[in-house]
């Protein structure tokens, strides 16, 4: 390499220890852009291994994988059939330079290893002091996966918590539009043929594959605002400090997790900082309140508890007390009776909040029961039954994105 190379090379960011390839769904070509990076590093004297890829026998990516070493996969008995894992242990054993890890949502086979997902094993490979190059598509993002499943009527089983994504020293979209992507499927170059039909007319069909798209073009262009943001704080000196604050009210109800899920987007495109608060209700078990917490914390916030026999003035003072500019809370179950009788939290809450001069947001929360038939009340199936095989919508082993 020339001197004006070096120079070249030097001023060009680099890619840091963990990289991710984003798509809006499978079949964009994260895998193979993937690939396609770790042989051009390769060829550049760095050593590049395959941790893990998944070809779902598309000949071109094998061929392709082909190229480099592939770390041998770990062979897990599971209810009497025979599957493979990546070897987390190998891996490290290894110590690559970098190492291609594909499917960072993926669910681990029990007893294949120390850790239940994928992207646990990735943190412990860059922790190792080994770089990784990794693909996901955006329903897995826990504060995204609610939303796609009102849009394709797939519950999605696989989620990776935002601030394991947003970590990353670079995310890099894998664009496709949906007909070029229909058109990858007809032609066999995602699903097996026989599966086709099924999955055009149901989780690929025209409107699902643009919403996931400006999903994740949403969450790339938020996370590019955020490293503008960041260049001319550090180079110009101009400060772009966060000035909101979004408080999300929880309750131990289970229909509150779409509201954080919600809140969690607002407060990401706003840039904002989230805060939960827990108003402590005997009723309400330990196990859900500890599922809320993980919650929160997979999705970036920050959680609190406070005792009190008003909960609408004790989460208006605690807004006060913490800069909040925005209270998110999810649209009150009780009966019309009781309403009446006990007087409605949002009412009392949007009294209290103007009073203050904090903007308040009544999300409309999930039904917490489905008909008997297995469907939905916009009609569609649950876990994408009626609309044909889709990412993640069966056995966490055998579903795979690409």
């Amino acid at each position: 390499m020339s001197n004006g190379e070096d120079r070249i090379e030097d001023e060009v960011r680099p890619t840091g220890r963990f990289r991710i390839y984003l798509g809006s769904a499978a079949g964009v070509g994260k895998t193979v852009a993937m690939i396609d990076e770790g042989v051009r590093r390769a060829r550049r004297g760095r050593d590049v291994v395959i941790g893990f890829v998944e070809s779902h026998g598309r000949e071109y990516t094998a061929e392709r994988a082909g190229e480099l070493e592939i770390v041998p996969r770990k062979k897990v008995q599971y209810r009497g059939v025979e599957l493979e894992e990546m070897d987390l242990e190998a891996v490290i054993r290894r110590k690559p330079e970098v190492a291609l890890i594909d499917e960072l949502a993926h669910t681990n086979v029990p007893g294949s290893g120390p850790h239940e997902k994928r992207w646990q094993d990735v943190l412990e490979i860059i922790e190792a002091d080994i770089a990784v190059v990794t693909t996901v598509n955006i329903q897995h993002l826990e504060s995204i996966a609610d939303a796609v499943e009102k849009i394709t009527g797939v519950r999605v089983a696989e989620r990776v918590p935002d601030w394991v994504v947003r970590s990353a020293d670079q995310v890099e979209l894998i664009d496709s539009s949906p007909e070029q992507l229909r058109r990858r499927m007809i032609h066999g170059n995602i699903y097996p043929r026989e599966k086709v039909p099924a999955a055009l007319s149901g989780f690929f069909r025209t409107e699902n594959l643009a919403a996931l798209r400006e999903l994740a073009l949403r969450f790339v262009a938020d996370e590019t605002e955020e490293e503008i943001q960041q260049y001319l704080s550090t180079h110009h000196g101009v400060s772009w400090d966060t000035t909101e604050r979004i408080l999300v009210a929880v309750s131990g109800a289970p229909t509150v997790a779409p509201v954080v899920r919600r809140a969690a987007r607002l407060a990401a495109r706003i840039k904002g900082d989230l805060l939960a608060l827990h108003v402590v209700d005997e009723r309400t078990s330990p196990q859900d309140v500890a599922r809320l917490r993980q919650l929160v914390d997979d999705v970036g916030g920050r959680w609190d508890e406070v005792v009190a026999d008003d909960p609408a003035t004790a989460i208006v003072d605690y807004a006060r007390r913490h800069a909040v500019t925005q209270i998110v809370l999810g649209a009150s179950r009780r009966s019309r009776w009781e309403e009446m009788s006990r007087g409605s939290l949002a009412r009392k809450l949007l009294r209290a909040a103007a009073e203050a001069g904090i903007d308040v947001h009544v999300i409309a929360r999930e039904a917490e029961e489905r008909t008997k038939n297995g469907r939905s009340r916009n009609g569609r199936a649950k876990n994408g039954q009626a609309g044909g095989d889709a990412p993640d919508a069966g056995d966490a082993w055998q579903a795979g994105d690409g």
